[in-house]
Order: C-alpha cells, then sequence, then structure tokens
C-alpha cells in the first residue's frame, strides 16, 4: 500500500468517524438539552467535504485541512469547559480531528511527491 493511499483511508475513517461521533453526540449520549440539540446539524457540515475525499480531490483535501480547524477550536473548547461524559467526547472530537488534519496533510504532500 502506498503512503498516499494509506494516508487517504486515514483521511476517510477520521472524518467517518467524527460524522458519527458528532452524531452519537448531539443525540444520544450527552446533547446540551435532552432529546437532541440543533448542534447534529454539525454532522451535516462534516458531510461537506466527505465525496471530494472519498474520490481522492486534492482540491478538496485542501480545503478541509483549514475546515476541519473549526471542529478542533470546538473540542478544545468544550473539553476546556464541559465535564463528565461530553469532556470525554471533546478529547475524542480533539483527536479525530488531528488525525484527520495529519492525514490530509501527508496525503497532498505523497500526491504531490508521486507528480514529476
Amino acid at each position: 500500500m502506498t503512503n498516499a493511499r494509506l494516508f487517504h483511508w486515514g483521511a476517510v475513517c477520521s472524518l467517518i468517524a467524527l460524522i458519527m461521533l458528532s452524531l452519537a453526540w448531539e443525540l444520544v449520549l450527552a446533547p446540551l438539552r435532552p432529546g437532541g440539540s440543533f448542534l447534529v446539524l454539525k454532522a451535516v457540515l462534516l458531510l461537506l467535504p466527505l465525496m471530494g475525499v472519498l474520490r481522492q480531490r486534492v482540491y478538496t483535501y485542501q480545503w478541509s485541512s483549514m475546515f476541519i480547524l473549526a471542529f478542533f477550536a470546538e473540542g478544545v473548547m468544550r473539553a476546556w469547559s464541559d465535564s463528565g461524559l461530553s469532556q470525554t467526547l471533546a478529547l475524542v472530537e480533539v483527536l479525530l480531528t488531528v488525525c484527520y488534519f495529519a492525514s490530509v496533510v501527508l496525503f497532498v504532500r505523497a500526491i504531490r511527491l508521486q507528480q514529476p
């Protein structure tokens, strides 16, 4: 397996895991309000880069590397301010965003190195 392919699958897996985490967090595990909250809509935002990432479009990788930083910031702030399960979920969000960001940067670098 080439490096680019490995980093591609790292980005895909971390993005899908982040979508699932967002849905579970805001609907079931620790919603801000009982029964769920409108913060579940942040999972919809994560769907924006999904097709481009699945199709290995370098442009999508590039803009999503900046896009994901908003979710990193949310995770850091909620890890700092929340407690209990919500704090743990926020730390998982931070971990997934870091994995996604690193995979994206390394994928784009590997693709650039493969080009003549």
